[in-house]
């Protein structure tokens, strides 16, 4: 059995059946338990560890999810590189259903959400200017395209605070400032990444247009699960090509992330 694992995937509970030879391991940590126990197993060669975002039963709306637990539960694994598909809406007309983005930055419109480790002992500031490490996006971007996605290769992902979806004029501001695709669960998962230093990607599929991008009624809750219902096999495939290609050897810069910084604790 795989007890530890350097690769982590965030997402649905639809990719369960990524792993063989897997194990469930329940762990506790200094911000409460995890969305779900972890199930570690094998891609391949690779070791992964897999947690549900929304627990598997999706009892976690994307404002309640246990971020910050999440994390800090694969680090201890041995996870150095995190893997986080998600289901966005358009912005764009051009990018319909279907459509891959790997954005390269990041808009946080939450509110209330613990966004940071480093909150009580101190100031530890870490550089988020680029939020997503290029290695992982450049292999998303590559097996997106070798398993035949229409893929976007860049791009601004809004965070919403959710769990409602956006007002049409909401979404025809994102849409004006030059943003993507908008979605409720990449924040603050990037940044808590970035905080352990581990590589973070995104692997975003758009199921819908927002509603500010076409007339019409808006999406809807059952819209957006049906949507990514019927292509889970498909982001399977994708999330397992992705694990397969990562690098064994982190050269990004994502693993120096807190080179230089005083940490009021030690990391797992």
């Amino acid at each position: 059995m795989v007890t530890s694992a350097p690769i982590g995937v965030i997402g649905g509970s639809g990719l369960y059946s990524l792993l063989d030879d897997a194990e469930e391991v329940e762990l506790t940590t200094p911000y409460g338990p995890p969305s779900d126990v972890v199930t570690v197993g094998r891609i391949g060669s690779r070791s992964v560890a897999f947690v549900p975002r929304h627990g598997r039963d999706h009892r976690f709306p994307p404002h309640r999810i246990p971020y910050r637990a999440n994390l800090w539960a694969l680090r201890s694994l041995g996870v150095r590189q995190v893997l986080a598909p998600n289901a966005v809406g358009s912005l764009r007309p051009e990018h319909g259903p279907g459509v891959i983005v790997v954005p390269d930055q990041l808009v946080d419109r939450t509110s209330g959400r613990v966004q940071t480790y480093y909150d009580t002992s101190g100031a530890v500031h870490v550089s988020f200017a680029d939020p997503y490490c290029p290695s992982g996006r450049a292999v998303a971007v590559a097996s997106a395209r070798a398993g035949g996605w229409e893929t976007v290769d860049g791009g601004t992902l809004v965070v919403i605070e959710g769990p409602r979806f956006s007002t049409r004029a909401e979404s025809r501001w994102f849409a004006a400032n030059g943003w993507t695709i908008v979605g409720m669960t990449g924040f603050p998962e990037a940044v808590l990444a970035r905080e352990l230093a581990l590589c973070y990607t995104p692997l975003s599929l758009v199921t819908d247009h927002d509603a500010g991008v076409e007339a019409g009624e808006g999406v809807t809750h059952e819209e957006v699960l049906e949507f990514f219902a019927q292509n889970v096999t498909r982001m399977r495939t994708l999330v397992a090509d992705a694990v397969r290609s990562l690098p064994t050897d982190r050269t990004c810069p994502c693993r120096s992330a807190l080179d230089g910084l005083k940490l009021p604790f030690e990391l797992p």
